[in-house]
């Protein structure tokens, strides 16, 4: 016995205004998040390198800005400050990771990881991007 099927298709308008609505929100959404992220800290410009690595561990960050000066977990400090907390540090058998500015000068730079080397830090890293 054979049967017939009446199948109708009718087409309709899809309603794409609560579509337009949520994405309209959404782009807000992300809007509003996203201008409020600011990255904490010292601006800093690091140098380029192609053979940086990620570090896991506590470090010191002493960081040199393009203006030569030196900080010490985001708080400025003078050169007796900075040797004061280096010797807690080497004590401590804490690695120190040194952030300078791709424009701070090489002498600062230099003078901060004798620093290190005279307190006798056994860990000296130099921050840079990859």
């Amino acid at each position: 016995m054979k049967f017939k099927r009446k199948i109708f298709l009718e087409k309709g308008a899809l309603d794409i205004a609560p579509l337009i609505d949520v994405v309209f929100l959404l782009l807000i959404f992300f809007m509003l998040t996203s201008s409020y992220i600011f990255q904490p800290g010292i601006r800093v410009d690091l140098p380029r390198a192609v053979t940086s690595e990620v570090l896991h561990r506590d470090l010191l960050i002493v960081t040199v800005t393009s203006q030569d000066t030196v900080y010490i977990s985001d708080r400025p400090t003078e050169w007796d400050e900075l040797v004061s907390r280096l010797m807690l540090a080497a004590s401590d058998e804490q690695p120190v990771l040194i952030r300078a500015d791709k424009n701070a000068s090489l002498g600062k730079i230099i003078q901060v990881w004798d620093v290190c080397r005279q307190v006798d830090i056994k860990n000296i890293s130099i921050a840079t991007t990859q």
